[in-house]
Formats: structure tokens, sequence, C-alpha cells
């Protein structure tokens, strides 16, 4: 069954072959429930939905509503296909909903997509003078904005040293706090600015406001905190042999990601002094299946692919089909 073409908005998918390769959906596979964790502009969903038979079934999640308008179209026009206006870690309510137990595959392309950084409205780049927003859902929450406005000194520093691994983070944190003082800080150049006066040093060919855009648009969308439970609920919820690949563009989210994988793919260590026989230990619960990066000639086409890195690991069948 094919799956009609999904508008990508000037959005490139990274790894999107490799991401699909990942997923194993060939044989009967291809009949299975699927998850993609961020629809973004459908690069993904458009061909796992190729790939899937008549029988198959794929859950996307969005929390923008220009992706949500974009997935819903498509929704109406393929009835393989649903998306929920939410976040990935809402994962186990709306499976429940829908009377899913298991699914054979999550896929989560972490981060924000090129239509949202282009867009200057959205407040996420400093390049583009907007207002400064950066709620990747417009519909609910505080915008960059106003959190800046009545956020203590003391957090806004922690934030930006936390989530921004900013070395100037007490520079820039009083500069904001002295800046808004005297009026608001309402525009994405405005912070570019008074960030740019805060900052001694920075890395050749890199913008002073690069690690404090990151870190506030990171806290303003709980990205961290929502990546660490989603991705429980989907190791959960996967199927014996089910694969989840996770795409992430910083440090942060990966190692969060690594480390997840790790800890369910380590062979636990029992108390050494207890009588345990081998054919009662522990076994681990998922097997790592690689990291990718994208090659040279993506990177040339998309200069945005270049910090990307994909790791994939599939849920281990427990002991005697158990699960």
């Amino acid at each position: 069954m094919m799956s009609p073409a999904v508008p990508e908005l000037q959005h490139r998918t990274v790894l999107l072959d490799e991401a699909i390769e990942a997923l194993a959906l060939e044989g009967e596979r291809r009949d299975g429930i699927y998850v993609d964790g961020t629809f973004g502009r459908g690069g993904h969903s458009g061909r796992i939905l190729g790939q899937l038979s008549a029988q198959g079934r794929l859950l996307a999640f969005d929390k923008d509503p220009e992706a949500i308008a974009v997935g819903r179209a498509l929704a109406a026009a393929d009835p393989r296909f649903d998306i929920v206006h939410g976040s990935f870690a809402t994962l186990d309510e709306e499976l429940e909903s829908r009377a899913i137990g298991e699914v054979d595959g999550v896929l989560l392309d972490l981060g924000i997509s090129s239509p949202q950084v282009d867009a200057a409205e959205r407040g996420f780049s400093f390049r583009h003078d907007g207002p400064l927003d950066m709620r990747m859902d417009t519909t609910r929450g505080i915008s960059a904005a106003e959190w800046l406005a009545t956020e203590s000194q003391e957090n806004i520093q922690k934030v930006i040293r936390e989530y921004g691994e900013e070395r100037f983070a007490v520079s820039i944190a009083k500069a904001i706090v002295a800046s808004r003082a005297v009026a608001p800080i309402s525009s994405t150049r405005q912070l570019a600015g008074i960030v740019a006066g805060a900052v001694k040093t920075r890395e050749k060919g890199k913008d002073p406001a690069t690690r404090t855009f990151q870190a506030i648009r990171i806290y303003i969308n709980q990205e961290l905190e929502e990546l660490e439970v989603g991705l429980a609920r989907a190791f959960n919820r996967l199927a014996p042999h089910g694969r989840l690949v996770v795409i992430s563009f910083h440090s942060l989210e990966d190692r969060i990601v690594k480390q997840f994988m790790a800890s369910r793919a380590k062979l636990p260590q029992p108390d050494r002094r207890l009588p345990i026989r081998a054919v009662d230990l522990p076994s681990p619960e998922m097997r790592l299946l690689g990291r990718y990066k994208p090659d040279d000639a993506e990177i040339a086409v998309n200069p945005r692919a270049r910090s990307a890195i994909m790791r994939v690991a599939e849920r281990i069948p427990l002991p005697g089909g158990l699960q």
C-alpha cells in the first residue's frame, strides 16, 4: 500500500535511509505497529508507511501545531496512520487509549526541525529577529520571554550552565537581569546582543549566543525530562525483537540515550556471595546494534546534520519465550 506524499517544507530529514533500515521493516515486521515520536514534517513517517503492509500501523507524535496540521492531512488519507498533538512522553496513555499493548519499533528524531529554526516568529534562532518564544507547542506553556522576565538570576545561570554547557553562564545571567531592569527582553535580537556583550571569547565560527539559546529552548520545552520518560516508556512497550532508534543532535541528549541503552544491555551483576546457578543469572534486556553518523555527502547537502548521532538497540526476548 503506497502512502500519500508528505510535504517536508524545506526540511531535510537526517539519516533517513539509515533510520528506516534500522527499524528492519521486512517480512512479517511489515505488518507491525510502529511509533514515530517526532513527526516533524513527516520525512520518517512517510518512508515507514511506504514500507508497511496494509495491516501495518504507525502512530506519530508532535508538539508543533504546524507539524500536526501536516500529520492530520496524512491521517485523513491513510487509515494506517494516526497522529497525537503532544509529547512522545505520553506514549503509554495514547497506546492504551487505542488498545495497543506492544509495538515493533520506536523512532525518535530529537531537537528542532529546519522550519522551526528558519521561522523568525518561533523565536528559536538568533539569526532571525523575532519574538522570543521558543515553545515547540505554541498553544501551551510560557514563552522564553515570559520566563526570562521573572526567573531569578541564580536559576537563569543554572539553566544556561547545565543545558547549554556554557562557561560564561554567570556573566550572561547577570547581564540578562541587568538588561530586563531597563526594558523587557522580548526579541531574539535583544537576547543575542545581551549574550554577545557578556561572552568574552567563543570558538571560531560559533555565535556567542548559540549555547544560551540552546539552553533556554531545552528548558522551556522540558526536552531532557521528556526524553528520559519517553525512552523508558518506549522500552517498556517494545515487543521481543522490537527496535529503538534515536537520533540526537547534542551531547546532553546523546548522553541520556547512550546511558539508557547501555544500562539495559549490560548484564546485571549478582552478589558473588550468593549461590546462584549460571542458568538462573539474569539476562540483558537490550542488544546494542550500532552508532551511526551522517557521511560527508549528507553533511555537504545538509550542514545541520553534522552533529547528528543515531543509536539503535533491540529488545531481547526473555528466556523461555516470556516477555
